[in-house]
């Protein structure tokens, strides 16, 4: 591991449902706080601060600005405060976990040493958990080391008070135009490190919660990730083929308790599960063919179609569990995305980012999985999570990054509870996997892992 003054890196944890808060002063006027951060020359976080005392008329200019720049810093101060206690609430897990590494690694080494008198078969699931958490332990010796260096930059932050009274003294020296490009630089670089605890590598997904059992055994359900603040419509589309009704829910709690519903008639029938609504308008495969449909629900008309060149369809090149699923729309913080295959990748899973206004493809990825042997599928931060199927026991097995064009194989247990999954969709707006379970609409959360480091901020 590289020193902490040479590289920052933190570690958070995100689960489903948690935001951050900013949590504003009850008078602002009596907490000024205006900073900037550097790095010295061994790499530290080093922070500067100055701030005046309010005994100057709250009529002259200058204080209205200075004013107006110290909210926004008291906004970003708040902020880190909050991701500092986030990090002490995810450190004391972590240490939690290194004393159960700690554990296991002395009963393994005991093992190891008497093996001859150990049933061969506990020695062996033993040795294989320890190889399995092994890797853990450098990744906790890293996450505390950076733990301590939040905490040393919350205790600079919280000494801002002894300086305040400074920026009276001083207030010639600054210039405005200075301090606006300063609290600006420092507000532009925190609100790029929350945009990147956005992201994340998918480590865990929940046990699943029955929202509604309704419908046939075939179907998908969604949210509009891009909808505006309180609008909690859930959109309902029941069966794979020749449909073309779409059900409205006002919203969750109506979608749960009620059936009172509004139906939008699509031109066309839509072909398998793959349909997403994306800021107001639904894009669904039309059936039997490889076009893909931009239908406005604010217009009720056609905005947009356009052929998926190549893109198996008809049951060409679906989904293990069959259903014209040869199509899938999905969206996640980059936007939008189509999983399909072609002839001229064998069969196997192609990857392309669409334009949500054009349909135009902007990049496409191949890769190396059958399509057919596919679960389910989704993105998420930019990586397709592939399941081993859509029966009886599942799990995430493949993931496939667009970012590095690289994939891996992986082991995260998904329960199939009511043992046919036909719709897995991420919705980045609520970090949640909507799910369409043999007539069951589910959700399940799920965990990020992140890693950010200094040079990314």
């Amino acid at each position: 591991m590289q020193p902490a003054s040479k590289l920052l890196t933190l570690i958070l944890l995100i689960f489903m449902g948690t935001e951050l808060t900013q949590v504003l002063p009850a008078n602002p006027e009596e907490s000024w706080q205006v900073y900037s951060s550097a790095q010295d020359s061994e790499g530290r976080c080093v922070c500067t601060v100055v701030a005046p005392q309010q005994s100057m008329c709250s009529r002259d200019a200058r204080t209205k600005q200075l004013r107006q720049l110290l909210e926004k810093v008291q906004n970003m101060t708040q902020s880190i405060q909050v991701l500092d206690q986030r990090t002490q609430r995810d450190l004391q897990y972590v240490e939690k976990m290194e004393v159960q590494l700690r554990g296991l690694e002395t009963k393994f080494r005991q093992v190891e040493e008497n093996h001859k008198q150990n049933i061969a078969k506990q020695y062996k699931a033993i040795k294989a958990k320890m190889e399995e958490l092994r890797p853990l332990i450098p990744v906790l010796e890293e996450y505390k080391a950076d733990a301590k260096l939040v905490l040393q930059f919350k205790e600079e932050v919280q000494n801002l008070t002894s300086v305040l009274s400074e920026l009276q003294e001083e207030m010639g020296a600054y210039d405005y135009e200075e301090l606006h490009n300063r609290v600006s630089n420092l507000e532009e670089r925190l609100r790029a490190c929350m945009q990147k605890l956005a992201c994340g590598k998918l480590t865990g997904i929940s046990d699943p919660i029955t929202i509604k059992t309704s419908g046939s055994r075939f179907g998908s359900w969604m949210t509009d990730p891009l909808a505006p603040e309180g609008d909690t419509r859930v959109w309902y589309m029941d069966g794979y083929h020749n449909n073309r009704f779409v059900r409205e829910y006002k919203s969750m709690h109506d979608f749960m308790t009620a059936d009172n519903f509004t139906s939008h008639r699509l031109p066309h029938p839509w072909s398998g599960t793959g349909q997403v609504v994306y800021n107001g308008s639904i894009y669904f495969n039309k059936f039997q063919s490889h076009v893909i449909i931009k239908f406005d629900f604010r217009t009720s008309s056609i905005s947009k179609s356009r052929q998926l060149d190549y893109a198996g369809f008809n049951n060409a090149y679906h989904y293990a569990w069959g259903g014209h699923s040869d199509i899938d729309l999905m969206v996640d913080e980059g936007g939008l995305w189509a999983v399909y295959a072609t002839n001229q990748n064998a069969g196997n899973i192609v990857i392309s980012k669409l334009n949500p206004n054009t349909l135009q493809i902007i990049k496409s990825w191949t890769t190396n999985h059958p399509k057919r042997s596919a679960g389910e599928s989704f993105m998420i931060c930019g990586t397709l999570y592939v399941t081993n199927g859509y029966s009886g026991g599942t799990k995430v097995y493949y993931a496939y990054s667009t970012n590095s064009s690289t994939y891996e194989y992986i082991d995260i247990a998904f329960q199939n509870k009511y043992s046919h999954i036909s719709m897995l969709d991420y919705n980045p707006r609520d970090r949640a996997l909507y799910a369409w379970n043999n007539g069951h609409q589910v959700l399940y959360n799920v965990t990020l892992f992140h890693v950010i480091r200094s040079e990314e901020l």
